[in-house]
């Protein structure tokens, strides 16, 4: 349960979450309409493909797929912890995100599908880099989870019981952030096109260097040294 809530993590989590909305409103509107952000949908249209031995579909939403699961992959790889902590090789990921990102601009414009499976990595990453915080479950790149724990907390809050009204804002502002995002996209993508993925890679790039930035400049503070007891 969130008691405090840093200001990175608040900032971090809100603009992470308005830029996973703008990318996945662009890709549902592109040629593929096949979201890159979450998988739940994606599954259930896998499941219909199948149904009706539809091996085109198959193949590219299975691509899909797992180029989500790659992407959470790498970053489990690349910053092998659950749990967030300044410091740590976030920036790496973001970067790495961001090359990704600006690669699949380049294959949608192209109308190459491995667009798709480049914007569906970097989702991949980018919502296993944001994991947990105090216990909290954090998700940056789809809402079901999210939506749920809000509809949870608010009930045990009008039954008269304790919640985490930090937690709740939290979960709030990532909601409203995505839905936000998602407005901008559709917005860019009819007037510009693939042209609206630009606004996430700028988001990312940005993001990356603010946070090496204060990575090396405004460390954690360290747990003081416990005094070894003596044998004697």
């Amino acid at each position: 349960m969130i008691t405090r809530l840093p200001r990175w993590i608040l900032w971090g989590g809100a603009v992470l979450a308005f830029n996973a909305g703008c990318l996945n409103t662009a890709a549902l509107m592109g040629f593929t309409n096949l979201s890159v952000s979450h998988v739940t949908g994606n599954v259930s249209l896998f499941s219909a493909a199948v149904a009706h031995f539809d091996l085109r579909s198959i193949l590219y939403i299975g691509a899909s797929l797992l180029s989500f699961l790659a992407g959470a992959v790498l970053s489990g790889f690349v910053i092998g912890q659950t749990s967030l902590k300044l410091g740590r090789r976030y920036g790496t990921a973001l970067y790495m995100e961001a090359a990704l990102l600006l690669s699949s601009y380049f294959l949608y414009q192209q109308h190459d599908y491995f667009g798709q499976l480049a914007a569906a990595m970097a989702c991949g990453l980018q919502n296993a880099m944001v994991a947990t915080y105090s216990g909290a479950v954090i998700r940056t790149t789809h809402l079901t989870g999210l939506t749920s724990d809000m509809g949870a907390t608010i009930g045990n809050w009008l039954a008269g019981r304790t919640i985490s009204k930090p937690t709740l804002g939290f979960q709030a502002i990532i909601w409203y952030c995505f839905c936000g995002g998602g407005v901008v996209g559709a917005f860019l993508y009819a007037r510009v096109g693939y042209g609206a993925l630009f606004v996430p890679i700028t988001i990312v790039l940005v993001a990356a260097f603010i946070y090496n930035y204060a990575s090396e400049h405004l460390p954690e503070k360290r747990q003081p040294r416990q005094k070894k007891r003596s044998s004697f």
